[in-house]
């Protein structure tokens, strides 16, 4: 179905390789999983599946690439549509009607597909992916996973025979994206549609692949089985990362296969109590049950009562207390449009609250300027990108400097702190989206404020970048600020938080430790917690601790661990 005959890429002349003599056969019918760390050429490969790379985004393209036979050298995009449906990272940025039923009808419209048809699709597809009640609403009035949603469907309902989805799920809550990825996969197993997804979250993705395809950063592509690949990827899912800390062989893939072979490691960790998933921090924060790792929570930061926000009729917050305590990182859980989003904004001052006080240093930001509202409670939302605005990173921070009236340089050296060699010069927009984040972050803390919320701040970061960024926000803890994350990603949440409140309908319904909150929730448990249940251990780090201060060999397979027949 899709070729790659020795393809090179590269974005500038004499810049380093995207790609480099890529050779690939991708048959009719196969799921296709493209990982590898952020940069390595992930996004270039999907594009050059419909030609958009390099005739949209420039470049020197070598070698040629075919999809069902046809070459796109010799074809513009937008003649590929009825074979290639690709989904972008930024749904919304793809959006070109206004409610949902239009968009879903779009690309039937330009394709002339019958109306009668268009019409039995559009309704196949709200049922296929559970939006069935968003038909009529405004694109710009949903949630991010909403989008998300909304433009998968947008693409299945032209039913090509090739669908590129890149980063289909990382706006999706645990549930969602099920959803997504059951839908996809009956039209793999069903259609015969030929998918390729890229994809951060592998632990989403990774049992249902049938290829993998390894983009190790030099260009090169590496493909193959995921069992055959998986010992030697750079980048690999906690399940992979508990197997490894186990030293089972082969590796499992699911968190069915780990549970099979887990009894010996449950027995051996029954009688040790886990250590902190953020070893290392000393700062103020709760202390989870037993945890002798942890101190007692600092003083309330921030106090929220009885919050409400309304858009219309639609009752998206209602009547949320909340406090917030120095060094203590808070994750906000829930399902897509269950009110986080909007609650982080009412916190900050600068959304809608229809009712209810939040008190900050003794002022509600709310009755505040924006200057004097963003010393108190800073916020990076969903697209980070969307607070730059400015032409260079330099004019960005000098800027920072001056709405916080601190010392010239102060943003730049919070910025070089949180992520080394940005070159003053470039465009914020150039940046790749993990740097953005660092920016806007470095903005934000360049006022200094106590409380920082951050909206689903780890989308398109790899688990590297993952890694580093918790770490910048348990030193932000250990520093005595009270950080929330809105955020889907279980597995950042298992090695970063202190604490979980999980919302429903613009109410909460569980607050507590996180190990309490995660581990008894079938939705929001982490791989590692999957498997070892009911044992309390979060992450494959607590694990590969806890094996080497028994003194085992955390390389050695335990007893009773062969891999089932």
């Amino acid at each position: 179905m899709i070729t790659f005959e020795d393809v090179s890429f590269r974005y500038e002349e004499d810049g380093p390789a995207a790609l480099a003599g890529v050779d690939l056969h991708i048959p009719e019918g196969e799921l296709c999983l493209v990982t590898g760390h952020t940069g390595t050429g992930k996004s270039t490969l999907l594009g050059a599946v419909n030609g958009l790379v390099p005739r949209f985004t420039g470049g020197h393209l070598r070698g040629r690439v075919t999809v069902a036979g046809q070459g796109t050298e010799s074809r513009p995009p937008q003649e590929f549509a009825h074979l290639v449906g690709r989904v972008g990272q930024d749904p919304l940025a793809g959006f070109v009607t206004d409610n949902v039923e239009e968009e879903l009808a779009y690309g039937m419209e330009q394709l002339a597909v019958r109306p009668e048809v268009m019409r039995k699709r559009v309704e196949e597809t709200l049922d296929l992916l559970g939006i069935a009640e968003l038909r009529g609403r405004a694109l710009r009035s949903l949630s991010g996973g909403q989008q998300q949603r909304v433009a998968i469907g947008s693409v299945l309902t032209t039913h090509p025979s090739v669908l590129v989805l890149d980063e289909p799920t990382s706006a999706l809550d645990p549930t969602a994206a099920e959803d997504v990825l059951s839908a996809v996969l009956r039209l793999v197993h069903d259609l015969g549609v030929t998918v390729l997804i890229a994809e951060h979250r592998m632990e989403r993705v990774l049992q249902y692949a049938d290829r993998l395809l390894y983009l190790p950063g030099d260009g090169s592509v590496r493909d193959g089985t995921p069992a055959a690949l998986m010992p030697d990827c750079a980048v690999a899912p906690p399940v992979v990362q508990l197997g490894r800390a186990a030293g089972w062989s082969p590796l499992p893939l699911s968190v069915r296969d780990a549970r099979r072979r887990a009894a010996g490691l449950r027995q051996r960790l029954a009688d040790l109590a886990p250590g902190p998933a953020h070893p290392g921090d000393a700062g103020p924060g709760p202390a989870a049950a037993g945890d002798p790792h942890r101190t007692p929570i600092g003083e309330p930061l921030l106090t929220a009562r009885s919050i409400t926000v309304t858009y219309g009729a639609t009752v998206a917050v209602r009547r949320v207390d909340l406090r917030l305590a120095a060094g203590e990182v808070t994750a906000l859980m829930g399902r897509n449009g269950s009110g986080k989003s909007s609650l982080l904004w009412a916190l900050q001052g600068s959304g809608p609250r229809r009712a209810g006080t939040v008190e900050v240093a003794g002022g509600d930001p709310g009755d505040l300027p924006a200057a004097e509202a963003r010393a108190l409670v800073g916020l990076v939302p969903q697209t980070a990108a969307d607070l730059l605005y400015l032409q260079t990173v330099d004019e960005e921070c000098a800027q920072a400097d001056a709405e916080s009236a601190v010392a010239s340089g102060s943003c730049r050296e919070l910025l070089d702190e949180l992520a080394p060699g940005i070159e003053g010069a470039s465009h914020p927009r150039d940046l790749s989206e993990g740097q953005q984040l660092a920016l806007v972050l470095a903005i934000q803390l360049t006022a200094a404020p106590r409380v920082m919320l951050l909206d689903e701040p780890t989308r398109g970061l790899d688990y590297a970048a993952k890694r580093r960024f918790g770490a910048i926000v348990r030193r932000l803890a250990a520093e005595g600020r009270s950080v929330v994350i809105a955020t889907h990603d279980v597995e950042f949440v298992a090695a970063v938080a202190d604490r979980v409140v999980v919302m429903a309908d613009g109410e909460t319904v569980a607050d507590g430790a996180t190990p309490d909150v995660v581990c008894s929730s079938p939705a929001f448990a982490p791989q590692v917690a999957k498997v070892l249940s009911p044992l309390p251990w979060l992450t494959p780090d607590q694990v590969a601790r806890a094996l080497t201060a028994e003194g085992a060999d955390p390389a050695a397979p335990l007893r009773h661990e062969a891999a089932p027949r």
